[in-house]
């Protein structure tokens, strides 16, 4: 590999997508980042999956350059998040899903605000392909609620297709109360740290710009263990815990 940084490093956090990986996502990844005119890494940052994740990335990886395999210890999204970036040497970095939910394609769409912003995310909408009727009502209620307490200006803080500048990346990341706290994990732990990541963020001053992109829930893995209303009670949580943090003063 070259020596001189890439211009942008792609971020996939994996834990326990052996089915995803079997449908092929990992190689629409490299197709459409070899077509690319600048230079790139891939990162996959694995959080100790317990099924055969681990062994079909590496199978895939064989011969590939410009990428890497991490395994970290079992934490968390956010915590494979942070050991990519960590790892990443991309003057931008790209943070996307395993399941491909938002297309790597989708990166079009968002380059083109890279020189006038410092973060760059993608937004759904409400019309999401293959989303249940009940979880487009608790995403309305969730938008509403957490626009009235924080960002009123952004719609969807919750895609997980986001690109930020990595010197801004890197600031933020340590002061998230995620990795402040020690909590025992189980299972695939997401929680809202995106709406922290994001206050904090606009708090110290970065650019953020909204651009609308693709969103169809294709997620076929199953160990993941997901709880929909657990997830859904540590998200307003976690909206009232960063506006109670903002008013004690604890970002400033």
């Amino acid at each position: 590999m070259s020596a001189k940084p890439p211009y942008l490093s792609v971020v996939i956090p994996c834990f326990n997508e052996s089915e995803n990986l079997k449908r092929g996502v990992l190689g629409e990844v490299f197709d459409f980042l070899e077509k690319q005119p600048f230079a790139w890494e891939l990162i996959i940052s694995d959080d100790e999956s317990t099924d055969d994740s681990w062994q079909l990335v590496e199978k895939f990886l064989v011969g590939k350059k410009n990428a890497f395999h991490l395994k970290n210890k079992h934490g968390g999204k956010p915590f494979a998040v942070r050991a990519g970036l960590a790892k990443a040497r991309g003057e931008w970095v790209l943070f996307t899903d395993m399941d491909q939910a938002t297309p790597i394609n989708q990166l079009a769409k968002l380059l083109p605000f890279f020189n006038s912003h410092d973060i760059v995310i993608g937004s759904r909408g409400m019309t999401r392909k293959n989303f249940p009727l009940y979880r487009k009502l608790a995403s309305f209620i969730f938008l509403n609620f957490r626009r009235l307490l924080l960002l009123p200006n952004i719609k969807d803080t919750q895609c997980g297709f986001k690109a930020f500048k990595r010197e801004a990346a890197l600031n933020l990341f340590p002061k998230l109360q995620v990795f402040r706290v020690k909590t025992k994990i189980y299972g695939w732990r997401v929680s809202a740290y995106d709406v922290e990541l994001l206050f904090l963020g606009q708090k110290a001053g970065y650019r953020i710009a909204e651009v609308p992109v693709v969103w169809e829930d294709v997620d076929i893995a199953k160990g993941k263990q997901r709880n929909f209303l657990k997830e859904s009670r540590e998200m307003f949580k976690e909206i009232l815990r960063v506006r109670l943090n903002d008013l004690r003063g604890l970002y400033d």
